[in-house]
């Protein structure tokens, strides 16, 4: 069996685990909240009316609904694109194949890329809900902690009763998905490398091979001439 191969099997379905994680909460979340985006979302608390000391949350801006799409859209991708390489691979590791130079090659720019985008998306998840947080805790000022008001009905006309505990589902899978892409990505890179030592390798004895058969060609001409001398 090829271990290499094999290990980057297993990290692929892990990154299709870790990007399921995040694509399941992210969905619910959006169906709770009606389409509305909980990430960069500003709002503060004010009493109903004068009369009344009852406090209730006010959103002055949702947040873009674009960081939300970004997020499910990069999930969804992550998703597709490691449940397709990881039975690549297998196919590959039943079949006793391997990736061709280019392909290995193109597998490290993919994987680069997607690095890319997860970072970008964890980090847009990460700072938005904390955005969010702050924004319905007053900066901490608040006698409850953001975890805990999603136990309270911050009559928004909407589902907010496990806000918290989808986001940090949510966080956890971006940020595991990110870590397991990175390990993609180093084991693409360290194939990569070898294929090309392996390739400068063959190229030498393929060079050393050219000049012995000359150097052979040569001696048996000198030994002819030599002969026709005599």
């Amino acid at each position: 069996m090829n271990n290499f191969l094999f290990s980057q099997c297993i990290l692929y379905f892990l990154a299709f685990l870790f990007g399921f994680i995040a694509v399941v909460p992210l969905s619910e979340n959006g169906s709770d909240f009606q389409g509305k985006c909980l990430l960069f979302t500003r709002g503060m608390w004010q009493n109903e009316n004068i009369t009344v000391e009852k406090q209730r949350f006010m959103v002055e801006e949702w947040g873009p609904e674009s960081a939300c799409q970004f997020t499910t859209f990069i999930g969804l991708f992550s998703l597709l694109l490691s449940a397709v390489q990881a039975w690549r691979l297998l196919f590959y590791l039943c079949k006793g194949h391997d990736d061709t130079f280019f392909a290995t090659f193109l597998n490290l720019l993919v994987s680069t890329f997607v690095v890319f985008l997860i970072f970008v998306a964890s980090t847009l998840v990460t700072v938005g809900f904390n955005m969010w947080c702050d924004a319905i805790t007053e900066n901490g000022r608040m006698p409850n902690s953001c975890e805990e008001l999603q136990d309270i009905d911050l009559e928004l006309h909407l589902d907010n009763s496990s806000f918290y505990d989808q986001f940090a589902i949510i966080q956890f899978g971006l940020w595991a998905g990110w870590v397991a892409w990175m390990a993609i990505t180093v084991l693409a890179f360290l194939k990569v490398y070898d294929n090309y030592r392996q390739k400068e390798l063959l190229d030498s004895l393929v060079h050393e091979k050219e000049l012995l058969l000359a150097r052979s060609s040569k001696r048996i001409l000198d030994q002819v001439e030599k002969n026709a001398l005599i």
